[in-house]
């Protein structure tokens, strides 16, 4: 199981010390929650609080925009370090559009859905995607609970990997710990994104180490 910490749930007072230690403990992806305030609920963070981050840190640089308009700042996220842009079926008139111009930026494209979007609605999508982001919380805040409905859109896009042969990765964000985790798993879940669990946890590298050998 690959693990990507969500960055807002560390101490921002120290936020190098704080990625820096959950990346050495073997987490892969550090996984960056943009949220705007008109999308979803919640104002987080821009490019300028990673961006220092990204020649000191050895991790995937995994930017999940919940915006309105991703498009129209996805090129100051991949100046400034990204990896991976993902942005929401639900923001964006034309999918394949955002897609190839995220493209053109030279990184990997992902897709997220919100718990009450039917997973079938990407299905034309899934050749091109390098990541699809299943949202088993309603994006805006952490330490929400799992929702179990994330299961079977998990179970639906490996069978469409498995027959297809599609190379995307399968990501779960909301309400992970190792129980919800395990289910992910089981159904064919290959990236958690875990931001209480890992960051409020008494034993950090036990904790990352329990997800990555599920």
């Amino acid at each position: 199981m690959i693990v990507a910490p969500s960055i807002l749930s560390a101490d921002f007072s120290k936020l190098l010390d704080e990625v820096r230690e959950v990346t050495d403990f073997g987490a892969e992806f550090l996984h960056i929650d943009v949220m705007d305030g008109h999308f979803v609920p919640n104002i987080t963070m821009g490019p300028v609080i990673y961006q220092s981050l990204k020649k000191k840190v050895n991790a995937v640089f995994d930017v999940h925009l919940m915006i309105t308009d991703p498009l129209k700042y996805a090129k100051s996220f991949v100046d400034a370090g990204a990896d991976i842009i993902t942005f929401h079926y639900e923001a964006v008139d034309d999918v394949l559009s955002t897609i190839a111009e995220i493209k053109k930026l030279n990184v990997k494209v992902g897709i997220s859905i919100k718990p009450n979007t039917d997973v079938e609605v990407l299905k034309e999508y899934l050749p091109y995607l390098d990541l699809i982001l299943v949202m088993s919380v309603e994006p805006g805040f952490g330490g929400q609970k799992f929702m179990p409905v994330a299961l079977g859109k998990i179970a639906y896009l490996a069978e469409k990997k498995k027959k297809m042969k599609y190379k995307y990765l399968i990501q779960v964000d909301g309400g992970i710990n190792i129980e919800t985790a395990k289910l992910c798993k089981d159904v064919g879940c290959e990236v958690v994104v875990a931001g209480t669990y890992i960051f409020k946890s008494q034993n950090r590298a036990e904790t990352i180490k329990e997800l990555m050998n599920l």
